[in-house]
């Protein structure tokens, strides 16, 4: 029997599954170290030479092409605005953590905590970790009282820290992430989240329609499909590397990189979907999609929803977001009414 040169866990503490294909990733890895060698002796010489990491065309191609693992946190804090926000009241964090606390705010993180993970050798067996954790998302908590805590904020917050191995660097990029680039995902009524989730329905129409209208005609709600693609930012969806990749271009570009990552999914196994002839079969096809042979290659991925869903500009998504939203508002008025 063939023996792997990998780990059954990856870097990040994650137990790989135990039908986890080691051949196709030993193969992946062959190629993919030489990109990954290539690219962190450019962003060393960028960064040892003190260039500003400030947002600029050669920031974002670098970006595009993948931040060494090394570099992330300091990276995402310095292109997403974290930094400057950081700067501009760098003892938040502490103060945040000294009180006074929301005891059944505290007590409902801690319920989650051993739900956060449960394949991770650093949650399960370290408890410094859960600690780290659980600040983290009670000073949150404190500092954002309309979005508070809520699930789904837990694994965003522990891959945050099991990137930058900071408490403090993962408390900015989360606040970033949720007050910026995810705007009223995570608030109680889920606006953002839900308008969006329509918005990508609306770009698969445009982009896709064969598969909107079978979706469509079999009843499968688009939120079913696609909440925790949203919610968990593809945490948890997709292999960590790639979803790191991903989150790469989300702190520089934004959450219109979702739409892309989602739209490539969709376009890439358009016939399988299609072959799907009732409900529970299209589930169960779109599950299976974010283990599309293409994932674990997460430099052709990453180069490839740049390309599949062809453009998708900033204002076609801001147009598509006023008309879902103003849509939404007339079917809650007309519900009242009834």
């Amino acid at each position: 029997m063939a023996t792997s040169c990998f780990s059954n866990v990856d870097e990040y503490g994650f137990e790989r599954p135990s039908n986890f294909d080691y051949e196709t990733y030993e193969e992946f890895m062959s190629e993919y170290l030489k990109v990954l060698a290539k690219r962190a002796k450019k962003w060393a010489e960028l960064i040892g030479e003190g260039k500003s990491l400030d947002r600029s065309i050669t920031i974002k191609r670098y970006v595009r092409k993948g931040i060494p693992g090394d570099h992330r946190g300091m990276v995402w804090l310095a292109v997403s605005g974290g930094e400057d926000l950081k700067n501009a009241d760098p003892n938040l964090y502490q103060r945040l953590l000294h009180g006074p606390h929301n005891e059944q705010v505290a007590e409902i993180i801690k319920t989650d905590l051993p739900r956060t993970f449960p394949d991770n050798i650093f949650f399960n067996n370290t408890v410094n970790h859960q600690h780290q954790l659980y600040n983290i998302l009670l000073a949150f908590a404190h500092q954002n009282e309309a979005v508070g805590y809520c699930q789904g904020l837990n694994y965003i917050a522990g891959l945050l820290l099991l990137v930058t191995k900071n408490e403090e660097t993962a408390f900015w990029l989360l606040k970033i992430l949720i007050e910026k680039i995810l705007p009223d995902y995570y608030t109680p009524t889920m606006d953002g989240l839900l308008t969006d989730i329509d918005v990508l329905a609306e770009l698969v129409k445009w982009k896709i329609p064969d598969v909107f209208n079978h979706v469509t005609q079999l009843g499968l709600p688009w939120a079913v499909i696609t909440t925790k693609w949203f919610i968990c930012l593809f945490a948890e969806v997709l292999p960590i590397e790639t979803t790191l990749r991903i989150w790469d271009c989300l702190f520089y570009e934004g959450n219109k990189i979702i739409f892309r990552v989602a739209l490539t999914l969709i376009k890439r196994n358009k016939e399988n979907l299609l072959a799907c002839d009732d409900f529970g079969l299209l589930a169960d096809c779109f599950k299976g999609i974010t283990k599309d042979s293409i994932v674990i290659q997460c430099h052709e991925f990453m180069q490839s929803i740049f390309k599949v869903p062809g453009s998708l500009p900033g204002n076609t998504i801001a147009k598509l977001r006023a008309k879902v939203s103003q849509e939404r508002a007339m079917n809650k008025k007309s519900t009242v009414q009834r």
